[in-house]
């Protein structure tokens, strides 16, 4: 299995600590440690996903439980109200975010702010969070925000303004946090309900009108 290159700064110490463990005799101790690493290091799991529907469909960005789909305002991806996608991502979760439509990134804007739990609806106001736009080729755009929760270290985006993405590509990481919302015209067809739970570029959460999916 593929791992995010952000883990290996958190993960590389376990093996190290285990080994001084091992030489002091302490071969109990050195297993778990040995094993938190492992659990540590799955955190930053980046499976192969693909989804082989129409290219028009919105794919999900993150893994992840669908907590809202509701109406949100966000001038940099449109002027008028978007429909958004709200979804969880449980210490359990794949951590590693995916680009949901093909495209140009047109902004890509990171900002501070608190650490309070990601469950609560005002967390994408004040959270450290990072916003990414990408336009598509009808001229379309589509938000991806990045918020991180009350035990995130930081948000990280690997996508420039001016950069080509295709659908399923690597958009970036929450380091231990929490949510992310998919914000999308508000003609699209949603797929996607309350209650849902998402796989990063697999499962479909959106269509322009007039467009079919087929999985």
């Amino acid at each position: 299995m593929r791992f995010a290159r952000e883990a290996w700064p958190f993960v590389l110490p376990f093996p190290l600590l285990a080994l001084v463990q091992l030489l002091r005799g302490r071969s109990r101790s050195a297993g778990g440690t040995l094993l938190a690493g492992a659990a540590v290091l799955l955190f930053f799991r980046d499976p192969d996903r693909r989804f082989d529907g129409e290219e028009g469909v919105v794919v999900a960005p993150a893994d992840g439980l669908v907590t809202a789909v509701d109406t949100a305002e966000e001038p940099l991806v449109d002027a008028g109200p978007l429909r958004r996608v709200v979804t969880f991502l449980s210490v359990f979760d794949v951590h590693v975010q995916r680009v949901p439509t093909s495209g140009a990134i047109v902004s890509s804007r990171h900002r501070a702010g608190r650490k309070i739990a990601a469950f609560y609806e005002h967390a994408d106001q004040v959270n450290e969070s990072h916003l990414t736009v990408i336009e598509r080729d009808g001229g379309e755009r589509i938000g991806i925000r990045q918020i991180a929760g009350l035990l995130a270290r930081r948000v990280v985006c690997y996508l420039t303004p001016g950069q080509s993405v295709r659908r399923g590509d690597a958009l970036g990481l929450i380091k231990f946090g929490s949510r992310v919302d998919l914000l999308i015209p508000a003609d699209y067809e949603v797929l996607v309900s309350k209650g849902d739970r998402l796989r990063n570029g697999e499962t479909a959460v959106a269509r322009p009108p007039g467009a079919g999916a087929r999985s």
